[in-house]
């Protein structure tokens, strides 16, 4: 049984939690953008943390159901609708035979997490169903493709429904502009008026940004700095190029780059920022990578306990 792409306008992908292994052969992670709703989405469900999900940006995609089965919607709400009629994210849906799932436009945040009951079907490619577009790899049919009219995201036919939320407080701010950065090995060769000026300024999200990278428009800093020897990016790392116009590097960034970076925003900071849009203010915010893994392993422990089975 399977969903039934009936629109699909704008960018909507099979995602699991990505591509590892590989980086070395110059293949990038890939994975969800906001990570975080992605897990909550398939603890709603008590699905395998890795199993794969449709990460659907800004909207204007519809689904029809071909058998019964149960939903979850995590991340930014895209003004849902089932049948027509208002649903919210973050919790479940029963989902019956014929009904149709739709999104609309965002309200708050950029991506939206379908996930179903025992995951999507998808044929992994290099042991990853996440989707990298510029790589032609993972995906439906493997090779990359977003998702069109016509395809059938196949799943496993379910009756058992178990109406969950996630609760309120544990449900993130989109509209947070704080981005938590860790300062990167390369940071003492900006100056000290260029760290007074990232960590001051308030960065403008450009028109150029997507699942490589999101480009910052505002008080340009390193002018002066030369390029470096091309060495591995690691996720969430702020390169600043020569017109001083920082840079984070996300889930489909290349593998290596040749431009110093002043720090390396947190896996957290890089769920935030992957629900900002073009024209949205950030800050950045100076933490510490003892605090940063503090509050992830908290994060994933707030999922672990609140949707165990003993709970």
């Amino acid at each position: 049984m399977a969903f039934n792409v009936k629109k699909s306008v704008m960018l909507a992908l099979i995602q699991d939690l990505g591509r590892f292994g590989y980086q070395a052969a110059g293949l990038t992670t890939g994975g969800p953008m906001d990570e975080m709703a992605f897990r909550w989405g398939n603890a709603l469900l008590n699905n395998d943390e890795n199993a794969s999900q449709i990460e659907i940006t800004f909207g204007l995609f519809s689904l029809e159901a071909q058998a019964p089965t149960s939903i979850a919607l995590t991340g930014a709400n895209l003004g849902a609708t089932l049948n027509g009629q208002s649903i919210l994210p973050w919790q479940t849906y029963a989902i019956k035979q014929g009904d149709v799932l739709s999104f609309h436009q965002p309200v708050w945040g950029l991506r939206a997490y379908l996930s179903v009951k025992g995951g999507f079907l998808c044929q992994p490619t290099l042991g990853s169903t996440s989707t990298v577009v510029r790589e032609h790899l993972g995906g439906l049919h493997g090779n990359g493709a977003k998702l069109e009219v016509g395809d059938s995201i196949a799943y496993e036919s379910s009756n058992e429904h178990r109406q969950m939320r996630v609760p309120r407080h544990h449900i993130p701010d989109y509209s947070q502009q704080d981005i938590p950065v860790i300062l990167s090995y390369q940071s003492a060769d900006f100056s000290t008026t260029d760290h007074e000026t990232f960590f001051s300024s308030r960065y403008r999200v450009s028109s150029h940004c997507d699942r490589m990278g999101y480009r910052m428009e505002g008080t340009p800093i390193g002018k002066d700095i030369r390029g470096i020897t091309s060495e591995g990016i690691a996720y969430g790392a702020i390169q600043i190029p020569q017109d001083g116009q920082p840079i984070v590097l996300l889930n489909d960034r290349q593998t290596i780059g040749g431009y110093p970076k002043i720090g390396c925003v947190t896996r957290a900071g890089g769920d935030l920022l992957a629900q900002r849009k073009p024209g949205d203010l950030v800050h950045f915010a100076s933490t510490s990578i003892q605090q940063a893994t503090t509050d992830r392993l908290q994060q994933l422990d707030h999922i672990k306990r609140l949707f165990s089975p003993h709970h």
